[in-house]
């Protein structure tokens, strides 16, 4: 089993796990995994246990750590589960995947028919419809399952079953299961029975149903659980569990998790039968819970997740698994570290019913640690639903309205990720909800269960709100079950299971698998059979896609770079594509594609291009034409290819080489476009006589034509363009004016699309071309849309009329209303307009009469009434008057329950002397409680004080002591709240020592470790290392007043540490270090001493320490010395001792015995003994030798560094050449390398020059030398050409002469002949034999002699690099190449044709460079083809020579040409060949040349030249010769334009209309106009005109802003600048501005009249431009201009001016200022808890008023602690961290008005 943060160490570790697999019979399987380790570990794969090796289909590829298993061709046999196995020496690892072989139903042949087409339209055949689905079971282990569906479907579908995506028979044995077909009764469907018997654990999962046919696929699902039965009463918690798995062997591995985080166990276990798992936890079954989540992942690995781990998680998780083969376990210790800050009181497990509250406490050690909450993973913030309560170092989540999704686990987190966990248990219809969310990879089975609290309830469920269909929902019992078989995309969204009012909903999440686009076509073909059109061909992608795709088949014009698309095929293999296709004449190309649901493929492109030519067809046609007079008719018409056409009118032929012309002079002018498909005739500035005009058109295949009639020119209105939209206020003057362009025309108003009647309330008027609608005194029923309609044209206004805005006067703030059962409750809300309607809401919704509800409304006074309220009456009410609202806040108590606050005990704690409130909410402000104290009631006096205020009630306590601790009841009728109060002594502090005190005593010391309290009598403790001290004789404990001491009376190193003085508020640190005595040497007193020994004997070294218990350390020569057999160490009582029990001289030097703070030197001195022969130990025997043989004389002394003499025969030996005097350590050897007779006699060695001095006698004999022999004969060899001949023989003695001979000659050694001698072998070495070297070898030894025959092989010559075949053209050069093995000499290969020498020819050569041979054939011909070889003695290889016929290219293309218009074009092409003839043409019709075609050619190139070209010549240029064409386009541009008068500078009055002229070259030209650089576009005022070859732009109402500079920009001619002078209109008051005044509040309107109607003022009051907007009104009536300002202010006084151009009228607006007053105070008394904030507001008579807050009557001012807010009218003082000190009386002054406010702070 593995941990979830995995174990230490190098293991394999599987970074990417191999993917479940699902193929079709044929394809190809991939499973692909990527394992690292340390070393690199070895990878095999194994399927049924058995190891898999590579064959034909199976091969593991590896890419560094990714490892492979490609098996091609799957069969079903090869569907099952494969394990990838990763081993290396720090452990093993593996991993496995599924593999499921689907092999797809074949159709089988009808009997009547071999072949089988597809079944005609209507037949009703039809795709597989599940008629009905399998239905989710959950059953005991044992029963029996049986899933049945029914399929419809004609023909009859296949049906098959699958188990979590495997076939069963991969599953199970065919023994477990069995399937029952039946078809349907009337042939159209079938259905299939699946049948499990004795259904086992593993049997657990998702059922599938898969039903296919020729039309299609469909499945459906069913979950089966199986559960384990009850086969023993329930245990008794009490009871000590029983074992249910077997005691562990081995210690268990060892796990550990932070506290609050996740812990993952994964247990891989493999069997047959599948075995069963269970998780067990301290020897108890484990169950899945909100915190324990157990299931299987898409490994095959069963995985324990333990969520946010607490301590009481921590223990021994084991998993079993069991099968009838026999069982298993694994096992895991889980230890869970706790934070070192944690919860003061963590947070317990809670209970609520669905639509009430549940309230989560927790406490932290100090108020001010931050905290957060959590649902989950998932962060919660304050809002109505999550109450987050924060009191002191209490943290509170209030959940309210709680539903089914609330369910589940919460987190309270502070700082450092500390976290403290509850499960919040919501009871209702649904007990087990949906996961937050589900994670399900595309294809894979969606699986969502929900258990209710009643069997047999009917719920719904719902995708994205939409009912899912019934035949994929099942409900058994108390269990609801959604089985979504092979999820994709679509399927993603919120899922929702609804029960009545309950809800659970999740969201499913759908990950993507990513899949391959499909592979190109292939074997695609171009043929071009019949005349303008071209045929495609193509072959299917090769495999073929796993899902339906269609070939996306695209063309480019040869030229062009973009591609077009044609059209999309679905099975087709081949297309024919018509002319029509393209848009116009050209040579096209054309690629295709396949294009499936996973991507698109590379396109493929068609070998060649096709010249089409488009059909003209009309796609739209001539339409009849109705214009007015004097304006221009435009026909048009459009054709499906760009073709040219001939335009007609009445008849006659219009030019169509002159784009703008005249029928007649003096007649109609026209104007002729074409602009690629859309050809227009635009008649200009028609008449009257014009009508009845017939306008046609022709072209090849296309003729149509209209008529033109025209109309008297209309009305129109001038004024205003667009539609107005107005608002004014009830009793305001309405004038809506409507110009239009003729005097006196009939209009008519309307409003909303009824005609209008005059009346005293609304008055129509009309003034020349003005026509008036008026309504004197507007109302609210006036609003609407207005129009002034008039021969088919309108204007519209939007006409809002709307009431003063109300206002609620009274409440301003929200109101909370606290009620008990059957009490009448009446909410009020005043607004400043009685006939004001109002709105009542309650939780949202306008609430309705009723008996127990009663609305009231009396003037500006509104009512809600509850005569009679209940409990459900409570909630949220809003009343509502125009755009403000009032909120009341009802909340009706039970009678049976007075006390609203607390709801259960509350604990206080306090310090001595401390202010302690018990502060008690009652629901009605009139009811009496009575205070107790320990079951006494409470007298109010000095230290006990009973307050009451509105509906609290408090007890203080101003300086509490310690014994008012105590119970504390608040009790009323039956009810009481209880309060527990602790008072403790103020925390213990520390004065002495402050900072942590470090001690250093001598073993045996006294030790006192001293602390003084700030209190005598307060209790400590005393700790060491952690642990509470324990008085006894070596620790001694003493108190004396405030001070504490810890004495140590005899030190030791032992009772050093850090010692801790804990006054539960302060500690004192001490740390402790006592040391050791010093060790000391007593004996020898000499700190160095000289000692003589003999050697070898017997040395002791010896001293004496103090303590006896001292350690010492011995050195010899500075280096620590190692106890062995000759060195020894000994330690009795203070004695210390060295032995060398057998010393020898090297035992001498410097030896040290040291302690830890002295030493002692023993200088060790040893003598040595006489010299002695040690061996050999008896005298040697006679040494005989041969001549030439070694001699070596040895013999070993007692001391290696004496010296000896050597004697011979009496005489001193002297070192020599042969003669070798050397010792050994004590050996000494004369060594004698060749003996002869000389050296024979007797050999003395003596030890020393003394004549008594031992010594040591050798004797020698040298024999006669031995005759001179053959001791082997030589061996025949036989090499091969180049290799060395080796000839070896041996004589006695060694140093017998050898003579060498070869074929009787005396060998004389050379380079090439080489002779060595080793000892009695004689070698002869013959390098590099040649052919001629063969022959006989011969050695002589004396009168004897031994022959051998030499024999040299020739050496093969062979090919290593052979001839391959060659393709080449007439004409080029080819070269054929050999490589031999060796150099070959001159004639060694010869080259053939055809079999036979190569003939003699000067175009053929041969080339041999070393080991390789060439033959060159230079201008090859067509009568060179055929086979060459190259052949030696040994060897011989072949090749093909094909030669193709020169093929004609093009060196040269031809190339785009682009001329003007009239100009000529050449066009050149260069080819390969000379003499070739070929054509050219234009447009697909072939050139001839004429006066403007001139064709030549010369050489290589040919050349065309076209002269005098239009712009019709455009077009494709081509030429043909042969096999080869190529093309270029020639562009034709028209003459550039130029401009032959351009425009003039204007100047204009503001207001008129100007003119700008220019006159070009040519009619058919688009120009630009642009005013200071920018380019100007047609607007209403803004129109440009084409007159022939004039260019007009007309501006109408000309103002300021149009001065400027014009300019006329045709291509890149420019003319211009002409400017534009608008000269300002003289405007005149014709009646001035009137002073106002007004008092504050009204409103005051201002009128001033001028001399032009179109004319924009501008008003200023004070100096600030008005806007109209909010009080500002400003509108124009004709020449009279009008401002209202409405609801004044004071500091609205002021001058008022009215500016139009250069006229001014000025006017005084007074504003008399009403007294500020305040409308609504602060409260008289205000009581806020310490450390919240409290705020005072109050509003005042009218907004901007200034007011003034004071405390104790001095002025405050803002900062962080008092804050001063003000919106409108109200004005609000707040007061930031409210402490006791704050507490006094607050005013506030609003000019002469004042209010004041006594503020309380309670608590600390």
């Amino acid at each position: 089993m593995k941990a979830g943060s995995g174990d230490q160490g190098s293991p394999p570790c599987f970074l990417r796990f191999p993917r479940p697999v699902r193929v079709v019979s044929g394809a190809e399987v991939e499973l692909k995994c990527v394992v690292l380790g340390e070393p690199p570990p070895t990878v095999l794969w194994e399927k049924g246990g058995q190891q898999l090796v590579a064959s034909e289909r199976l091969s593991f590829p590896e890419d560094g750590a990714e490892h492979s298993l490609l098996l091609s061709g799957a069969l079903p046999t090869d569907a099952g589960v494969y394990v990838c196995r990763a081993r290396n020496t720090a452990g093993e690892a593996y991993a496995a995947a599924a593999v499921t072989v689907l092999e797809l139903p074949a159709p089988e042949p009808e009997p009547q028919s071999s072949e089988q087409s597809l079944p005609p339209p209507g037949t009703g055949e039809s795709a597989p419809v599940f008629l009905t689905g399998p239905q989710s079971q959950w059953v005991l282990r044992g029963a029996e399952v049986v899933l049945t569906c029914q399929v419809g479907g004609l023909p009859e579908p296949k049906l098959y079953w699958e188990k979590d995506g495997m076939a069963l028979d991969e599953v199970w044995d065919s023994s477990h299961f069995a399937l029952e077909p039946s078809p349907s009764e009337d042939g159209r469907g079938a259905s299939l029975t699946l049948r499990i018997k004795a259904v086992r654990l593993p049997d657990s999962g998702v059922y599938v149903c898969h039903a296919r046919n020729a039309h299609g696929h469909a499945q459906a699902g069913a979950l089966l659980q199986v559960h384990q039965p009850h086969e023993s009463p329930p245990q008794d918690p009490d009871d000590p569990p029983v074992p249910v798995v077997e005691p562990l062997k081995c210690a268990p591995k060892t796990f550990w998790v932070n506290e609050g985080k996740h812990a993952k166990f994964r247990c891989y276990v493999m069997g047959k039968p599948e075995p069963e798992i269970e998780w067990h936890w301290e020897g108890r079954p484990l169950l899945p819970d909100r915190r324990h989540l157990m299931y299987r992942d898409r490994d095959g690995g069963f995985v324990l997740k333990v969520l946010y781990c607490q301590a009481k998680d921590r223990g021994l998780y084991v998993c079993a698994a069991r099968n009838s083969a026999g069982q298993t376990l694994s096992v895991v210790q889980l230890h869970v570290k706790e934070p070192r800050l944690r919860f003061t009181r963590p947070l317990q497990d809670v209970e609520g019913r669905e639509h009430g509250i549940v309230v989560l406490e927790c406490k932290v050690p100090n108020s001010r640690i931050p905290t957060a909450w959590f649902r989950e993973d998932q962060r919660l913030l304050p809002c109505r639903k999550y109450e987050q309560i924060e009191e002191g170092t209490v943290r509170r989540l209030i959940i309210h309205r709680l539903k089914a999704d609330d369910d589940g686990v919460y987190l309270c987190e502070m700082r450092g990720r500390v976290r403290t966990v509850a499960n919040v248990t919501v009871k209702g219809p649904i007990l087990k909800r949906l996961p937050r969310k589900l994670d399900v990879l595309e294809g894979e089975n969606a699986v969502l269960l929900v258990e209710t609290r009643e069997a047999g309830v009917q719920g719904s469920w719902s995708h994205d709100g939409e009912e899912l269909p019934a035949t994929c929902q099942s409900s058994s019992g108390h269990m609801h079950a959604l089985v979504l078989p092979g999820v994709t995309r679509e399927d993603a969204g919120e899922i929702t299971f609804s029960l009545g009012n309950s809800r659970t909903t999740t969201l499913l999440r759908v990950k993507c698998v990513k899949h391959s686009p499909p592979g190109p076509p292939v074997l695609v073909e171009m043929f071009k059979g019949q005349k303008n059109t071209v045929l495609l061909t193509w072959k299917p992608p090769e495999p073929p896609p796993e899902t339906s795709f269609i070939y996306r088949l695209e063309r480019q014009e040869v030229g062009s770079e973009d591609w077009v698309q044609c059209f999309s095929i679905e099975k087709a293999g081949a297309v024919e594509v018509p002319g029509d296709c393209v848009p116009a004449e050209g040579d096209y190309r054309f690629r295709i594609c396949t294009v499936s649901e996973h991507g698109r493929s590379p396109h493929v492109v068609f070998n060649g291009s096709a010249h089409l030519v488009p059909t003209a067809r009309l796609v739209s046609g001539l339409e009849d034409v109705q214009v007015y007079e004097g304006e221009d008719a435009v026909f048009s018409l459009d054709l499906s290819t760009i073709i040219q056409g001939t335009w007609f009118l009445n008849g006659e032929q219009l030019k169509s080489n002159e784009p703008e012309g005249q029928v007649e002079p003096g007649a109609l002018r026209y104007r002729i476009e074409q602009k690629g498909l859309q050809h227009r005739l635009i008649l200009q500035a028609v008449r009257h006589q014009d009508s009845g005009a017939l306008v046609g058109f022709s072209c090849p295949g296309v003729q149509d034509s209209a008529a033109l009639t025209i109309q008297d020119s209309p009305v129109h209105i001038l004024s205003p363009q667009d539609k107005v939209s107005l608002t004014f206020t009830t009793s305001e003057r309405v004038v809506l004016t409507c110009e239009l362009s003729r005097v006196d025309f009939p209009a008519t108003w309307y409003k909303d699309g009824q005609k209008v009647e005059e009346s005293e309330s609304l008055i129509v008027k009309v003034d020349g071309r003005k026509h008036r609608l008026i309504l004197p005194e507007a109302q609210v029923p006036d609003s609407g849309e207005f129009e002034c309609r008039t021969e088919g044209v309108s204007a519209f206004f939007s006409i809002t009329v709307q009431d003063p805005p109300v206002h609620i006067v009274d409440p301003q703030e929200h109101v909370f209303v606290h009620a008990i059962t059957s009490e009448c409750v009446m909410l009020t809300c005043e607004v400043d307009r009685e006939d004001t309607p109002v709105q009542w809401y309650k939780d949202g919704q306008e609430v309705q009469e009723s008996d127990s509800l009663v609305l009231e409304n009396e003037g500006p006074h509104h009512r809600l009434l509850l005569p009679a309220a209940q409990p459900s009456h409570g909630g949220e009410f809003q009343c509502v008057a125009g755009n403000e609202r009032a909120y009341f806040t009802v909340t009706i108590t039970d009678v049976s329950s007075w006390i609203v606050y607390p709801s259960g005990k509350v604990y206080v704690t306090a310090i001595r002397l401390e202010r302690v409130v018990l502060t008690c909410e009652l629901c009605r402000p009139w009811a009496e409680v009575r205070w107790t104290k320990d079951g006494e009631e409470a007298v109010e006096s000095p230290a006990l004080l009973l307050e009451k205020e509105d509906t609290i009630r408090r007890l203080v306590l101003p300086s509490v002591q310690l014994e008012d601790s105590g119970e504390y009841l608040c009790e009323i009728d039956d009810e009481s709240a209880s309060f527990t109060v602790t008072v403790t002594e103020p925390p213990v502090r520390i004065i002495y020592p402050q900072d942590e005190v470090t001690l250093v005593a001598v073993s045996l010391e006294c030790v006192v470790l001293t602390c003084e309290l700030s209190r005598e009598d307060a209790p400590v403790h005393w700790y060491k290392d952690g642990l509470e001290v324990e008085e006894s004789e070596a620790l001694v404990l003493e108190s004396d007043g405030p001070r504490r001491r810890l004495v140590l009376p005899a030190a030791q190193p032992e009772d050093g540490g850090e010692f801790v003085c804990d006054a539960g508020d302060d500690s004192a640190f001490f740390t402790v270090t006592v040391t050791a005595p010093p060790e000391r040497i007593v004996h020898p007193a000499a700190r160095s001493l000289d000692l003589q020994f003999a050697a070898p004997g017997h040395v002791e070294l010896r001293c004496e320490v103090a303590p006896a218990g001292s350690q010492v350390c011995w050195y010899k020569d500075g280096l620590e010395v190692e106890v062995s057999d000759s060195l020894q160490l000994g330690a009795e009582g203070p004695a210390r001792t060295l032995t060398l029990p057998h010393a020898q001289p090297e035992d001498a030097g410097e030896y040290v015995c040291e302690t830890r703070d002295e030493a002692v030197t023993f200088n060790v001195s040893l003598a040595e003994l006489p010299v002695q022969f040690l061996a050999p130990e008896a005298a040697p025997s006679p040494l005989c030798v041969a001549p030439g043989e070694p001699v070596v004389l040895s013999c070993e002394l007692s001391r290696a560094s004496a010296q000896v003499f050597w004697n011979h025969n009496g005489s001193p030996v002297q070192q020599s050449e042969g003669l070798e005097l050397r010792a050994e350590g004590p050996r000494r050897i004369l060594c004698i390398q060749a003996a002869d007779l000389s050296h024979a006699g007797v050999y003395t060695c003596q030890a020393g020059a003394a004549p008594e001095s031992p010594s040591l006698t050798f004797n020698v004999q040298v024999a006669e030398p031995p005759p001179v022999k053959l001791v082997s004969e030589l061996t025949p060899l036989t090499v091969h050409e180049g290799d060395d001949a080796t000839f070896q023989c041996e004589v006695s003695p060694p140093d017998a002469q050898v003579t060498w001979l070869r074929n009787g000659a005396v060998v004389t050694p050379g380079p090439q002949l080489q002779m060595v001698q080793n000892g009695s072998s004689h070698t002869l070495i013959i390098r590099g034999c040649q052919l001629k070297d063969t022959g006989t070898v011969t050695a002589r030894v004396g009168a004897t002699d031994t022959s051998a025959r030499l024999h040299v092989r020739e050496t093969e010559l062979l090919f290593l690099r052979r001839l391959q075949d060659v393709r080449a053209e007439e004409g080029q050069d080819v070269c054929l190449e050999v490589e031999t093995g060796r150099v070959g000499a001159a004639g060694a290969v010869r080259w053939l044709r055809g079999g036979e020498p190569l003939p003699l020819d000067s175009r053929l050569t041969t080339v041999q460079d070393g080991h390789v041979h060439r033959l060159s054939i230079h201008g090859v011909l067509l009568s060179d083809q055929g086979t060459y070889g190259c052949e030696s003695h040994h060897d011989r290889t072949l090749a093909r020579l094909s030669v193709r016929p020169r093929q004609l290219r093009e060196l040269r293309p031809l190339e785009d040409v682009t001329v003007i218009e009239g100009g000529s074009a050449t066009f050149q092409v260069e080819l390969s060949q000379e003499g070739v003839t070929g054509e050219w043409a234009q447009g697909g019709v072939r050139l001839h040349p004429g006066p403007k075609c001139h064709i030549y050619s010369e050489g290589h190139t040919h050349s065309l030249v076209l002269s005098g070209l239009g712009l019709a010549d455009s077009g494709c240029i081509s030429f043909t010769a042969d096999t080869l064409r190529c093309a270029a386009r020639l562009s034709v541009r028209e003459v550039p334009v130029t401009i032959v008068r351009g425009p003039q500078d204007l100047e204009v009055t503001e207001g008129d209309t100007a003119t700008f002229e220019c006159e070009l070259s040519q009619t058919l030209a688009d120009v630009v106009w642009e005013k200071d650089g920018q380019a100007l576009s047609p607007s209403p005022r803004l129109r440009l005109q084409a007159l022939g070859a004039r260019r007009l732009l007309l501006l109408r109402r000309c103002n300021s802003s149009d001065a400027g500079t014009y300019s006329c920009v045709v291509g890149t001619a420019r003319s211009g600048p002409a400017r534009l002078t608008v000269r300002e209109r003289e405007v005149s008051v014709l009646r001035e501005l009137r002073s106002v005044s007004a008092r504050e509040g009204d409103s005051a309107t201002f009128e001033c009249t001028v001399s032009e109607t179109e004319t924009t003022g501008r008003w200023e009051l004070g100096g600030r431009v008005l806007r109209p907007g909010g009080r500002v009104r400003i509108r124009q009536e004709g020449k009279k201009h009008i401002l209202v300002l409405s609801e004044l202010r004071a500091e609205d006084t002021g001058e008022v001016c009215f500016q139009a151009g250069p006229a001014q009228s000025l006017a005084r607006l007074e504003v008399e200022a009403l007294p500020l007053q305040m409308c609504r105070r602060p409260p008289r008394e205000k009581t806020v808890l310490a450390g919240r904030r409290a705020v005072l507001e109050v509003t005042v008579s009218r907004p901007g008023g200034h007011v003034c807050w004071l405390r104790e009557g001095i002025e405050l001012c803002p900062g962080s602690k008092y804050e001063m807010r003000s919106h409108g009218p109200t004005h609000s003082l707040v007061i930031h961290d409210v402490r006791p000190e704050d507490q006094g009386t607050y005013s506030c002054q609003a000019g002469q008005d004042s209010a004041d406010t006594q503020l309380l702070v309670e608590g600390e």
